[in-house]
């Protein structure tokens, strides 16, 4: 029967892995050439860690140095298949713009052209000046947005038409010819209505995201000193002591607790590198302090328009690539590492809580994890605990990076959907696991909204970014998700 459960557990993974992939070359395959390249990125990234997994559960272990190899080779693919998709793409640019040019001249030359805009708005229910609204109308062409229909909409107004161009060069010419005629006092939003259609919005600059005052900031401050108290807590729980009654002690638990901030402070620099580079504002980092594993992360708000969706993707995937990379580092270092008499003896069952964690292991421990007590390096429970909050930073729900990624990519329809899911799995498993019901109750309270809409909500993130944020939500999975204890003990992790 366990035989028979593990085969189930490993056909079904190997199944999902292929259905994504399967999804993935159908969505491609109506973009030709450019579709199936960037669908090969995909490929290649996910074929190493597939690999992997696939062989692991196998029982065939491939050591550090093949780990290694399989990443080069990987990376090296994927360098070389941008290339060919850029070479690609630049022609397939240039045969765009020449048809829509064609396209552009033979629709002027039978029909001429009509005002911009049909129906207008009632004089009384103007939210815009008239001079305003007539020289904001003047913006729509036929070439860029044909504007159908005006509706007023809070402080501005909604702009219903057809798009005539691809979206990220239409929203620039808009936006391009607003500015130069209103200057800065309107945005423009390209966003998609109930309908799934595309629709202009134009509101005043004035309704700029909420920056950050001095009372927010003073508890920004105040949790973090309390998460680092508790980062202290969770290394004197590890060391066998209870650091709020023994404060004197915190020299002991210092390392532990530093290297825990050092990932979290590599989480945020992250956030902060590549909204720096978007010119992005970030509000200061709201730490979550707990006590288990020393902090759920940080809450970090944009205090600015987000220019589109591609932008969502890089600064949210850009946290948790920096945190998990360095906790990938402190973990495949400790392994390395640890012989007998380190500081910790962990139960070898302590490694079947991981998918991830536990292959590692037994890649670099071996036979070591038989053995009712596994000697650790003190660097493995610190690279441990950082995977696990990056993991659950990744998960798809709201405002967590995990919920913004896929927001990115597949939009806010999807985006919503996954929070639900994610909030409804949480439920289910915190009957079982109480980090999982705190997790649940900060979602719901304060991060399960989605971000606002960027000012271009219409142009999707590039298959690159799609491919890096699947890889990012399968070793998210891969962390949290454990082991079976039958099909542990057959790979040798356990007695």
């Amino acid at each position: 029967m366990s035989t028979l459960s593990e085969t189930s557990i490993v056909a079904a993974i190997v199944l999902v892995a292929f259905s994504i992939l399967g999804w993935g070359f159908y969505r491609a395959r109506p973009f030709g050439k450019l579709g199936i390249l960037a669908w090969l990125q995909s490929v290649v990234l996910m074929t190493p860690w597939l690999l992997f997994f696939g062989l692991f559960a196998a029982g065939i272990y491939i050591n550090i140095v093949g780990i290694l190899f399989l990443l080069v080779a990987s990376a090296g693919l994927y360098i070389y298949l941008g290339r060919q998709l850029r070479a690609a793409g630049q022609d397939a640019i240039l045969r765009q713009r020449a048809t829509e040019k064609l396209n552009a001249n033979a629709s002027l030359e039978t029909n001429p052209p009509q005002p911009a805009v049909i129906t207008e708005l009632k004089p009384n229910v103007l939210p815009i000046p008239e001079d305003d609204l007539n020289t904001i109308k003047g913006i729509f062409g036929i070439d860029t947005f044909f504007a159908t229909e005006t509706i007023a909409y809070q402080e501005g107004a909604i702009f219903k038409g057809n798009l005539r161009g691809e979206p990220q060069e239409v929203y620039s010419r808009l936006s391009t010819s607003l500015q130069e005629r209103l200057g800065e006092q309107y945005r423009l939003f390209l966003v998609e209505n109930v309908d799934g259609k595309p629709v202009v919005i134009v509101l005043p600059s004035r309704n700029y995201p909420p920056q950050m005052q001095l009372p927010q900031k003073v508890f920004a401050g105040i949790l973090l000193i309390a998460t680092i108290a508790t980062s202290l807590e969770a290394g004197g729980l590890l060391l066998n002591f209870d650091f709020f009654a023994n404060p004197a002690r915190f020299v002991e638990a210092l390392p532990i607790s530093g290297g825990m901030l050092t990932i979290l402070i590599a989480h945020e620099v992250g956030h902060w590198i590549l909204a720096r580079r978007h010119q992005i504002r970030l509000s200061w980092p709201f730490f979550l302090p707990a006590v288990q594993i020393g902090s759920f992360g940080a809450i970090t708000r944009f205090e600015s328009v987000l220019p589109n969706r591609k932008v969502l993707f890089d600064i949210a995937l850009a946290g948790p690539a920096a945190g998990g990379i360095v906790s990938l580092l402190m973990l495949v270092t400790g392994l390395l590492l640890s012989h007998p008499g380190s500081l910790f003896q962990l139960p070898n069952q302590f490694f079947q809580g991981s998918i991830l964690v536990g292959s590692l292991a037994r890649v670099v421990l071996g036979s070591a994890l038989q053995s009712p007590l596994v000697s650790v390096h003190p660097l493995v429970i610190i690279g441990w605990l950082g995977l696990v909050i990056t993991a659950l930073n990744l998960m798809p729900a709201g405002q967590l990076d995990g919920g913004r990624i896929v927001q990115a990519i597949y939009g806010r329809k999807t985006a919503s959907r996954a929070t639900l899911a994610t909030l409804i799995l949480l439920a289910l498993v915190s009957l079982g696991n109480v980090l999982a019901m705190y997790w649940a109750i900060v979602i719901f309270l304060l991060q399960r909204d989605q971000e606002r809409p960027s000012l271009n909500e219409i142009s999707e993130p590039d298959d690159a970014r799609a491919a890096l944020g699947l890889l990012a939500l399968f070793l998210m999975i891969a962390t949290l998700l454990p082991l079976t204890p039958a099909l542990a003990g057959r790979l040798g992790i356990g007695s």
